[in-house]
């Protein structure tokens, strides 16, 4: 008997776009739908040639859904982001004193995962949450109504300046800023996020924020103020540290983690730096790595993992994990969690379109992927320079030239930094 074909997944995909996660509709959506894709069913060949050509058809595409839409999987390097993010999001969300929130930044090459393991934990963290306040907003005006947001998520603008900063938060809620001033804008991002039951903002490409430019430096302090008003701060971007955002940072062997040493002018300019930088955690979301039996078994799981997921009428067991094929995906990808879920999921659609079936080195050589951008490469050299702080206008025509310092990285982190002309 043939197995039925199940349409509501389809006609869930194609009836219309998801929205954006940046508006409380849109993260609502993301939130209630993030575990709902029903997977294709697992079938035989002999099954699907019994079905008409419009099932087949269908079937088909079921399965191309199935493949781009492969569940989350946890990988050490994003258990450790998720261990920390979730135990500074719980820990101040029941805090009562007065005191900052402490947050914290997650710092990565592209394709890497940041923004999505950020936002599940998230989700989670606001699920448990409304059903602990029997989702009400715990501290709500009574004979009022108002959203209740526990999370709020923001992408920071391209051109961030501090007006364009707040009015990207209060886009998220759907408030109007036409004709504020930024005093009126910051007062009216402090009610939102109390009004709305706001307990983490999350500050998405926060590495937009170019120090060079005075608009962006005054736009870093505003996002630093947003501290004092009871929300945990989660800021993720690309490279953090090469991006100048923290200054200083070092990289823990031991710890394998990136730690911010206190100012070495802290007493020229008082005790607020050394505050600020300690506010943040800083957690960097690694790669795959191959050198260790750890490592390798690491790679091996997560590879497992994703062949469970296909859908392909010839594929054997062992067909991502044995023989020479996770060399060659690690070779292929760098390790870069996107970028090998990419080639999977075009691999599996040319498997389907050409009637193979199966993924194998001949199949996917014809799959183009590009490690340049997406999937920077540290020990590559590969991080981008950071401008020099712009003179002040009395000081340009005496100022000299900056030398730049480049980073160079091994397998533990940056090791030394090389000055150029």
């Amino acid at each position: 008997m043939t197995a039925p074909v199940p349409l509501n997944p389809l006609a869930g995909l194609l009836a219309s776009k998801p929205p954006r996660r940046d508006t409380f509709e849109g993260w609502q959506y993301y939130r209630r739908m993030r575990r709902a894709f029903v997977p294709a069913p697992r079938l035989s060949l002999d099954e699907w040639r019994s079905m008409s050509p419009r099932q087949r058809s269908l079937h088909n595409l079921l399965r191309t859904a199935t493949h781009v839409n492969l569940p989350l999987q946890e990988t050490p390097m994003s258990l450790k982001v998720a261990r920390l993010v979730q135990r500074r999001i719980s820990n101040n969300a029941l805090k009562v004193t007065a005191a900052t929130w402490p947050g914290v930044m997650i710092s990565g090459w592209g394709y890497q995962g940041k923004t999505e393991t950020v936002c599940e934990v998230a989700a989670d963290f606001e699920d448990s949450w409304q059903d602990l306040n029997e989702f009400m907003n715990p501290g709500v005006t009574p004979g009022t109504r108002a959203l209740h947001s526990p999370v709020a998520y923001v992408q920071t603008p391209v051109t961030a300046k501090p007006k364009s900063t707040c009015e990207a938060i209060l886009h998220f809620f759907g408030a109007n800023t036409r004709n504020l001033t930024l005093p009126q804008l910051v007062r009216q991002v402090a009610g939102s996020l109390d009004d709305h039951g706001v307990r983490v903002l999350i500050l998405d490409d926060i590495t937009r924020l170019r120090l060079h430019r005075a608009d962006d430096q005054d736009a870093l302090d505003l996002v630093r103020a947003f501290m004092s008003m009871n929300v945990t701060l989660i800021l993720i971007g690309v490279d953090i540290v090469g991006s100048g955002l923290l200054r200083g940072a070092k990289w823990d062997k031991r710890e394998r983690q990136w730690v911010v040493p206190p100012p070495e002018n802290a007493r020229i300019h008082g005790l607020e730096v050394t505050q600020t930088e300690r506010r943040f955690e800083l957690v960097e979301l690694d790669r795959f790595r191959y050198t260790t039996p750890r490592d390798i078994q690491a790679f091996h799981d997560y590879l497992g993992g994703l062949e469970d997921g296909l859908r392909l009428f010839n594929a054997e067991p062992g067909m991502l994990t044995e023989g020479g094929m996770p060399e060659y995906l690690m070779r292929r990808t760098g390790g870069v969690v996107g970028l090998l879920n990419r080639l999977i999921e075009d691999g599996a659609k040319e498997a389907i379109d050409g009637g193979r079936e199966l993924l194998d080195e001949d199949l996917l050589d014809e799959i183009i992927i590009s490690l340049d951008d997406p999937g920077r490469d540290p020990e590559a050299g590969e991080v981008p320079t950071i401008p020099a702080p712009l003179p002040s206008a009395e000081n340009q025509a005496a100022a000299k030239p900056r030398r730049k310092r480049n980073t160079v990285f091994d397998d533990d982190g940056p090791v030394a930094a090389q000055a150029q002309g």
